[in-house]
């Protein structure tokens, strides 16, 4: 008898998961809090570990619409714009790879994983029901909102940061603010007259960077800027940012930057602190388990949130497939899977957050440093893994 999937949490991982499921011919109930589910204007890197699950999941004619393939990611220094280090990316990495490099707008991509479900009979969505807790049985494990419960034979909490299935699992832990605030807003290209090349752009200085890259097919730039402060009780990702404090932030960067705020689509300019945790010791209890930020939250310093996610959703449906009728084993071997690659890519993510803001002797030391090669390390370690292989070596577990 084929199971079924209880999934709390409608974001890029849950409904990533769903749609890995049904390709197992599993079918899954998605229980998501919002009664609409949208995206406020933020961009997304989808390196080739993760577009990699999404053609396979039949996505790739979809992304071709609205997603752009840069040429390279290039390094600059904050004040004279010198280029400090080049990985290139385009045809080149797909060459490698096997699978294209995108940077896309999260609503484009929350919309073609919506048309994708909607299309799903394996999967329902159920829209504007907040979770306040689970249980579990022998033989079933049940999701109780304010207005029903669900049952299924496995239970995947994909609800973020402040996941409630998390905090019933290990109990209630407030994640720590980094020192760190982002920011990010829209650029639309038809106000520049002199257009940033098809290149990611990682814009390093004292205490704060800057990232841009186009979104929706070139039509826009996406920046995000992340800022050092001392305290913080931002958390929402849909608070409005004060354009005038953030032009002050950067007001001795590059011109190439001051081009860029001067440009800012006031409307799609918000800020959020940033908060971490640590890597977990488990995130599986019997018959439930956690996805993504709910079991490890990484910094965007390795634009790699969005894409652990979605591995994870090919290795917890993997593993659910191939557990028989011991669900508990299955999530069990699912963490196995995925605990060692995230926490890695976690603490990746805090040291670059570090490197990135570095000023004085030490920032000059690093840029000198940058010839020795870190981003053949990134391709090897993060960006050539296929999640697809590694699932299919760990079979003799089973």
């Amino acid at each position: 008898m084929k199971k079924h999937v209880l999934i709390v949490g409608g974001g890029i991982g849950g409904l990533s998961a769903a749609l890995c499921l049904a390709r197992y011919d599993i079918s899954s109930e998605i229980i998501e809090q919002a009664s609409e589910i949208t995206e406020v204007g933020a961009g997304l890197q989808l390196s080739p570990n993760c577009s990699r699950v999404l053609h396979n999941l039949g996505l790739k004619s979809a992304l071709s619409k609205n997603a752009v393939k840069p040429e390279s990611i290039k390094i600059r220094s904050w004040r004279t714009g010198v280029v400090l280090e080049t990985t290139t990316l385009g045809s080149e990495i797909q060459a490698i790879t096997g699978f294209p490099y995108y940077h896309i707008h999260r609503a484009d991509l929350i919309a073609l994983l919506l048309d994708a479900i909607d299309s799903e009979s394996l999967i329902t969505l159920h829209k504007g029901e907040s979770v306040t807790s689970f249980s579990q049985e022998a033989d079933r494990v049940s999701v109780h909102t304010q207005n029903t419960s669900y049952e299924g034979d496995v239970l995947i909490g994909a609800d973020g940061l402040h996941s409630t299935i998390r905090s019933q699992m290990f109990g209630q832990d407030k994640p720590v603010f980094t020192g760190n605030v982002a920011w990010r807003f829209l650029v639309p290209v038809s106000q520049l007259v002199d257009k940033p090349e098809m290149s990611a752009q990682s814009w390093w200085g004292p205490n704060k960077h800057l990232v841009h890259y186009y979104v929706k097919g070139g039509d826009f730039v996406n920046c995000v800027c992340v800022v050092e402060k001392q305290s913080s009780d931002l958390e929402s990702w849909d608070q409005r940012g004060d354009v005038k404090e953030l032009k002050q932030a950067f007001r001795h960067w590059h011109e190439d930057i001051q081009l860029l705020m001067e440009n800012i689509d006031n409307k799609s300019c918000f800020k959020t602190a940033l908060y971490d945790r640590r890597p977990m010791n488990s995130w599986s209890k019997k018959r439930v388990s956690l996805l993504g930020d709910a079991c490890h939250p990484t910094l965007p310093t390795m634009a790699q949130g969005a894409a652990m996610a979605i591995e994870d959703a090919a290795a917890i449906s993997f593993c659910i497939d191939n557990g028989g009728k011991d669900p508990e084993k299955a999530l069990l071997h699912y963490q196995s899977l995925r605990m060692k690659r995230t926490a890695s890519l976690q603490r990746w993510a805090r040291r670059n957050a570090k490197i990135f803001h570095l000023g004085g002797p030490a920032a000059w030391m690093r840029d000198r440093l940058m010839f020795l090669g870190p981003a053949s390390k990134v391709l090897e370690e993060v960006y050539a893994y296929n999640v697809y292989a590694n699932n299919e070596s760990s079979k003799h577990s089973f």
